[in-house]
Protein backbone atom coordinates (compact mmCIF):
# COMPACT_ATOMS: atom_id res chain seq x y z
CA UNK A 1 0.00 0.00 0.00
CA UNK A 2 1.11 3.60 -0.64
CA UNK A 3 2.80 5.42 2.29
CA UNK A 4 1.00 8.43 2.03
CA UNK A 5 -2.18 6.07 2.48
CA UNK A 6 -1.24 4.47 5.11
CA UNK A 7 -0.08 7.79 7.01
CA UNK A 8 -3.77 9.30 6.26
CA UNK A 9 -5.32 5.92 7.39
CA UNK A 10 -3.05 6.07 10.58
CA UNK A 11 -3.81 9.90 11.11
CA UNK A 12 -7.66 9.27 10.91
CA UNK A 13 -7.69 6.37 13.11
CA UNK A 14 -5.10 7.81 15.67
CA UNK A 15 -7.30 11.35 15.68
CA UNK A 16 -10.20 9.53 16.45
CA UNK A 17 -8.82 7.55 19.39
CA UNK A 18 -7.58 10.44 20.46
CA UNK A 19 -11.06 11.90 20.33
CA UNK A 20 -12.35 9.15 22.29
CA UNK A 21 -9.85 8.75 24.78
CA UNK A 22 -10.83 12.26 25.82
CA UNK A 23 -14.56 11.94 25.92
CA UNK A 24 -13.66 8.87 28.37
CA UNK A 25 -11.38 10.64 30.25
CA UNK A 26 -13.21 13.77 31.07
CA UNK A 27 -16.61 11.79 31.71
CA UNK A 28 -15.86 7.87 32.64
CA UNK A 29 -12.84 8.62 34.14
CA UNK A 30 -13.56 12.15 36.23
CA UNK A 31 -14.60 10.72 40.35
CA UNK A 32 -12.50 7.54 39.60
CA UNK A 33 -9.01 9.14 38.78
CA UNK A 34 -7.25 11.48 40.76
CA UNK A 35 -6.55 14.84 39.83
CA UNK A 36 -3.17 13.84 38.95
CA UNK A 37 -3.94 10.73 37.23
CA UNK A 38 -6.53 12.59 34.45
CA UNK A 39 -4.16 15.02 34.18
CA UNK A 40 -1.47 12.92 32.68
CA UNK A 41 -4.76 11.39 31.06
CA UNK A 42 -5.05 14.70 29.43
CA UNK A 43 -1.23 15.34 28.67
CA UNK A 44 -1.85 11.94 26.46
CA UNK A 45 -4.93 13.00 24.70
CA UNK A 46 -3.30 16.30 23.78
CA UNK A 47 -0.23 14.17 22.53
CA UNK A 48 -2.33 11.88 20.55
CA UNK A 49 -3.76 14.13 18.64
CA UNK A 50 -1.11 17.14 17.60
CA UNK A 51 1.08 13.86 16.49
CA UNK A 52 -2.26 12.35 14.49
CA UNK A 53 -2.42 16.08 13.06
CA UNK A 54 1.31 15.43 12.32
CA UNK A 55 1.09 12.35 10.87
CA UNK A 56 -1.74 13.82 8.70
CA UNK A 57 0.32 16.11 7.60
CA UNK A 58 3.44 13.58 6.38
CA UNK A 59 0.45 11.93 4.47
CA UNK A 60 -0.58 15.20 2.39
CA UNK A 61 3.18 15.84 1.74
CA UNK A 62 4.38 12.41 1.01
CA UNK A 63 1.21 12.47 -1.63
CA UNK A 64 3.73 14.10 -4.37
CA UNK A 65 6.73 12.93 -3.28
CA UNK A 66 7.41 9.86 -0.70
CA UNK A 67 11.18 10.25 0.80
CA UNK A 68 12.71 7.37 2.97
CA UNK A 69 12.56 10.63 5.55
CA UNK A 70 8.48 11.05 5.34
CA UNK A 71 8.51 7.14 5.79
CA UNK A 72 10.88 7.77 9.11
CA UNK A 73 8.47 10.72 10.10
CA UNK A 74 5.36 8.82 9.91
CA UNK A 75 6.97 5.40 11.54
CA UNK A 76 8.21 7.56 13.94
CA UNK A 77 5.12 9.27 15.07
CA UNK A 78 3.05 5.98 15.17
CA UNK A 79 6.04 4.37 17.50
CA UNK A 80 6.09 7.79 19.36
CA UNK A 81 2.07 7.58 19.86
CA UNK A 82 2.26 4.34 20.57
CA UNK A 83 5.16 4.43 23.19
CA UNK A 84 4.63 8.27 25.20
CA UNK A 85 0.54 8.10 24.84
CA UNK A 86 0.39 4.32 25.39
CA UNK A 87 2.52 4.48 28.51
CA UNK A 88 0.73 7.66 30.00
CA UNK A 89 -2.85 5.64 29.58
CA UNK A 90 -1.32 2.99 31.26
CA UNK A 91 -0.05 5.23 34.13
CA UNK A 92 -2.77 7.08 34.38
CA UNK A 93 -5.10 3.81 35.14
CA UNK A 94 -2.60 2.91 37.82
CA UNK A 95 0.03 0.77 35.80
CA UNK A 96 3.36 0.20 37.44
CA UNK A 97 5.30 3.34 37.67
CA UNK A 98 8.71 1.17 36.32
CA UNK A 99 6.59 1.69 32.69
CA UNK A 100 7.42 5.55 33.39
CA UNK A 101 10.77 4.48 31.88
CA UNK A 102 8.78 3.71 28.59
CA UNK A 103 7.64 7.23 28.11
CA UNK A 104 10.85 9.02 27.24
CA UNK A 105 11.59 6.57 24.30
CA UNK A 106 8.00 7.84 22.88
CA UNK A 107 9.55 11.30 23.03
CA UNK A 108 12.60 10.59 21.07
CA UNK A 109 9.97 8.82 18.86
CA UNK A 110 8.18 12.17 18.74
CA UNK A 111 11.38 14.29 17.90
CA UNK A 112 12.72 12.07 15.23
CA UNK A 113 9.73 12.19 13.72
CA UNK A 114 9.90 15.92 13.52
CA UNK A 115 13.65 15.68 12.84
CA UNK A 116 12.82 13.72 9.51
CA UNK A 117 10.35 15.71 8.79
CA UNK A 118 12.58 18.59 8.38
CA UNK A 119 14.74 16.47 6.74
CA UNK A 120 12.08 15.58 3.93
CA UNK A 121 11.76 19.65 3.70
CA UNK A 122 15.43 20.25 3.28
CA UNK A 123 15.58 17.46 0.96
CA UNK A 124 12.63 18.44 -1.16
CA UNK A 125 12.43 20.78 -4.49
CA UNK A 126 11.86 24.39 -3.54
CA UNK A 127 8.13 25.25 -4.54
CA UNK A 128 7.85 27.62 -7.82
Amino acid sequence: MNPSRLSLIAASLTGALAVALGAFGAHALRGVLDERALAIWHTAVDYQFWHALALFGVGVLARDRATTASRCAAIAFVVGIALFCGSLYALALGAPRFLGAITPLGGIAFITGWLALAVHAWRSPAAR
